[in-house]
């Protein structure tokens, strides 16, 4: 029986052992949070993943060799600039931002990870930023409202914040796993502009910590679909202090299934909200392909629906084109024939074995597409594999927010 329990209003503060801090620095906006500083008490376990796009931003290929090492004790992070396609120049500006908050806070260099998110291909106003590592290290605070504050500074075009706190029983002891992120544009995840940052009190080898971020990625913001592009700047980070006091998991087993449970739920629930803040999204919109011939075929199909342009403006438009998402699964690549395949919206049928919705069925379908959340379910009769993929709509705000973004 799960001992799942959710905080309310939790976030990266929550765990033991952390305090964080989000500050105006004038990075690109006047009047608004836009420098966040995440530190642990102590060195602690660190796992992080990253953007499999070839042309990563400068803080990706500085955290990268950091993370090796297994142990990280702050994160500095700033929206408004990507430091993205800066050269070398934004790897030294990577670099010295990591050096100037270790200095800051009396801590190994070694121990400091990175990120941005923003426009790509300007450098980093460094003077801003380093005046905003200064005031954010001095404001750190380990209550929700300092986790809030962190979190708003990373939103880009994101509308609202998003955070996520579950407690679980792992050995006998209370644990914490606690995490926000931004993003709510250019999301594919493999990952995408997405930047994750999860703390946990859990006492959890390096190891096991990164096995339980790679399983909890794969069933969250991988499954995530806004727009189908691919960020040069995504990052995921899941530090563990271990201040919960566990005798340390360190192999598979019920501990370390309890620990990954609550990891799971923090990251799908990010994932979600991620979905629901789409950039102009006015709809969330649950993806399931099952009957699949392989597990593959599900997801590709799955993914082919989500990132379709077509079936995501019907969707905004409250129109039943329900022929849009057989398309997609006709060029996914998956296995399929229209001959055994059903499409449903919500309860409600709109293609089954080559029979189209009658008239009552097609009002149904409208009836779903005027929710703010439903689901679409591809049956395709072949097998018994199953995926699902959140995403959302396409509306005109979305146009427009991206005709705009560096202006």
């Amino acid at each position: 029986m799960s001992s799942l329990q959710t905080v309310e209003n939790g976030g990266v503060c929550s765990a033991a052992g952390f305090r964080a801090a989000g500050v105006a620095a004038a990075i690109k906006y006047e009047g608004r949070e836009d420098v966040a500083l995440i530190v642990a008490d102590e060195p602690c376990a660190a796992a992080a993943v990253f953007t499999t796009n070839k042309v990563a931003a400068a803080p990706v290929l500085y955290d990268r060799e950091i993370v090796k090492g297994g142990r990280v004790q702050a994160i500095l992070a700033n929206s408004g600039c990507a430091n993205a396609c800066t050269g070398e120049a934004g790897l030294r500006d990577a670099e010295l931002s990591a050096l100037a908050t270790a200095g800051e806070l009396g801590i190994s260099p070694r121990h400091v990870l990175v990120a941005s998110t923003g426009v790509i291909g300007r450098r980093l106003p460094m003077d801003r930023l380093l005046a905003g590592m200064k005031k954010a290290a001095a404001a750190l605070g380990a209550d929700d409202a300092h986790g809030l504050a962190a979190e708003k500074a990373v939103m880009t075009t994101d509308t609202r914040p998003k955070q996520a706190c579950v407690r679980t029983v792992v050995g006998g002891k209370t644990v914490t796993v606690g995490g926000m992120s931004k993003g709510s544009g250019m999301i594919e995840p493999n990952m995408a502009t997405m930047l994750g940052f999860v703390t946990t009190d859990a006492a959890i080898s390096v190891p096991m910590l990164r096995r339980a971020l790679k399983l909890a990625l794969a069933r969250s913001f991988n499954r995530l679909v806004v727009d189908g592009d691919e960020s040069t700047n995504d990052s995921l980070f899941l530090l563990a202090s271990g201040k919960a006091g566990n005798a340390p998991v360190t192999r598979a087993g019920k501990d370390f299934d309890a620990f990954l449970e609550a990891l799971d739920a923090v990251c799908v629930s990010l994932a979600r909200q991620m979905a629901q803040d789409g950039e102009g999204a006015t709809k969330f919109v649950t993806v399931t392909v099952k009957g699949a011939k392989t597990a593959a075929d599900a997801e590709r199909a799955a993914r082919a629906v989500a990132k379709s342009p077509l079936a995501k403006t019907s969707w905004f438009g409250r129109d039943p084109n329900w022929g849009r998402v057989l398309a997609a699964v006709g060029y996914s690549g998956a296995a399929v024939t229209d001959m055994k395949t059903e499409v449903r919206y919500g309860d409600a049928w709109a293609f089954r074995f080559g029979e189209v919705a009658d008239a009552e069925q097609l009002a149904r379908l409208g009836e779903v597409l005027k929710e703010d959340a439903f689901t679409v379910t591809v049956d395709l009769h072949l097998g018994h594999h199953e995926a699902t993929v959140y995403t959302c709509d396409f509306s005109l705000d979305y146009v427009h927010i991206n005709a705009d973004y560096t202006t």
